[in-house]
């Protein structure tokens, strides 16, 4: 039981009797006790009260006041910010003063405007075993319920990672790439959940209480779709190609060109395109979506918000470019330059400039990097990698091109700014010592060294900046990454291997193997 106090009245005079806590109980709260005292206008010695509150016995605190009446109990109500909960503590009553009725109760309750949630069993269990001092939940709001929110499930790949198939006999079949969301006519595309709304709650005020918002959502489609009865369901009205461009559902007849030539022109598109033919030099294909290319690519430009895959590859006559927001399969890549955020796929590359957001495959019966740079973050795993006739081959993983970019542009702003504070110390160092030995100087002259102390200043602030990225950066570098470089046939002496900030050249021929980096270094290992 909590400690309480109460109020006792003998022969004329008053006192404070305080009863200290039993088997666990909370001690009594001074500011409750002198607000009460305080409430009753009771006089008391402080000292003797606080002598009365840290006693572990029964205490009588004197009191200069007499009383003829004996007050009744005193309840104080406690309502919570949220008005969600209500709080009863109850004073014991004067030395004969009456118990506080159920009615009463009630009556204090509704005074303050307490009408639903109230616990009537907890105040009935007060009322028969009174407990003073003691925190009694006498009230209760019931809260919301939630709802949830409105959700589409779509039945189609919305991002697309597919790769070619492998034949048995080890090529790649580049006729059925199946790098497409190709639909039929009443395919089901999309179904949305509808949002559902929250029931309201309601406090002790009897107040309501609004749930959450939930978020609405429909489904947005473009041509060739139609919507079921009830607005849930996205049919395809059409056999083609299905993708979501920023929430929107669209459906198209892929575009098919012949060949892209004089004939038909440059090709900007929202959709994906497929050409049946050949796409000629100095001509270009852009699509939101993916470019399909059944032929050829000379030296064109090729860009793709997704896949680019062109069966019979790609001679890029040195201004050929390919750009790929998602992946790029092609037969071969010759002379080009190819960027893809995801993988690269290929039979062979030569003389190229290639750069994958994740791997390069190029395997397959021929399967050989020959001449150029060829960079991936994960994992390059070719065939045969270099030339017997000693082409300049490169091949880097294990690190994003543009940390490398950053690394080198920090490493030549350091450069220059050492070269200027060497030169700017000197001069400085020379006219401290001027001034030292009192010598004057022009007012021209001292704002000169006032201005190169600046410069100076600036310069060593700017330095430590760039020291402090380059470490940043450099702390990529030299984590252990697990770039590596798989080679199932030949690697030919002079190729220059990079992963993370560590390289190497080979030096003599080498056979099925992979190299990874440990210990800062460049390693061979056995395929495994």
């Amino acid at each position: 039981m909590n400690a309480y106090f109460q109020i006792i009245s003998k022969g004329g005079k008053c006192s404070i009797k305080v009863y200290p806590a039993t088997d666990g109980g909370e001690n009594l709260r001074r500011e409750e006790l002198v607000e009460y005292l305080q409430l009753k206008d009771i006089m008391y010695d402080p000292k003797d009260l606080m002598a009365a509150l840290i006693s572990t016995e029964e205490l009588e605190v004197p009191t200069p006041n007499s009383f003829t009446h004996a007050d009744g109990e005193f309840v104080k109500i406690n309502i919570s910010p949220d008005n969600m909960t209500v709080t009863a503590r109850v004073i014991a009553p004067f030395e004969g003063g009456e118990q506080m009725s159920l009615r009463e109760f009630m009556s204090e309750l509704s005074s303050r405007g307490i009408v639903e949630g109230i616990d009537n069993n907890a105040i009935d269990d007060f009322l028969k075993n009174r407990q003073y001092c003691t925190d009694i939940v006498v009230a209760r709001g019931t809260p919301a319920k939630q709802g949830h929110n409105a959700s589409i499930e779509y039945f189609f790949n919305t991002d697309p990672r597919v790769r070619p198939t492998l034949n048995e006999d080890g090529s790649v079949d580049f006729f059925n790439l199946n790098t497409i969301n190709h639909c039929k006519k009443g395919d089901l595309l999309a179904r949305l959940t509808p949002a559902v709304h929250g029931e309201p709650g309601v406090n002790v005020r009897g107040e309501k209480i609004r749930p959450a918002d939930v978020k609405a959502a429909i489904l947005k489609f473009g041509r060739n779709i139609t919507q079921s009865e009830d607005k849930t369901e996205l049919y395809s009205d059409v056999s083609g190609h299905v993708s979501l461009v920023e929430g929107k559902v669209f459906v198209s007849n892929i575009l098919e060109v012949e060949n892209v030539d004089n004939s038909v022109g440059n090709i900007d598109y929202e959709g994906s395109v497929k050409v049946n033919g050949n796409v000629c030099e100095n001509f270009s294909v852009k699509a939101q979506g993916s470019i399909e290319v059944v032929g050829v690519v000379e030296g064109a430009y090729l860009e793709a918000g997704e896949n680019i895959t062109i069966a019979h590859g790609m001679n890029g006559m040195h201004k050929g470019v390919l750009k790929a927001g998602g992946n790029i399969v092609s037969k071969f890549l010759e002379n080009a330059t190819a960027t893809a955020e995801g993988y690269i796929d290929a039979e062979s590359i030569l003389h190229s400039n290639v750069v994958a957001g994740t791997e390069v495959h190029v395997t397959g019966k021929r399967g050989f990097i020959t001449g150029g740079k060829v960079c991936a973050t994960v994992s390059i795993s070719v065939k045969n990698l270099g030339s017997q006739m000693g082409a300049d081959t490169i091949v880097e993983v294990g690190v994003d091109a543009t940390v490398k970019q950053a690394v080198a542009a920090l490493q030549k702003e350091i450069a220059e700014l050492n070269k200027s504070l060497s030169t700017i110390k000197p001069v400085l160092e020379g006219a401290k010592q001027k001034l030292q030995a009192g010598v004057k100087m022009l007012p021209d002259q001292l704002a000169q060294i006032q201005k190169l102390a600046t410069v100076s200043k600036n310069s060593s602030a700017r330095l430590a900046e760039c020291m402090q990225e380059l470490e940043q950066y450099q702390s990529v570098l030299d984590a252990d990454t697990q770039g590596q470089v798989i080679v199932t046939g030949d690697v030919y002496p002079g190729t220059k291997i990079c992963i993370g900030d560590v390289s190497t050249v080979v030096k003599g021929a080498m056979k099925y193997c992979r190299f990874i980096k440990e210990g800062g270094d460049v390693k061979m290992t056995a395929i495994y």
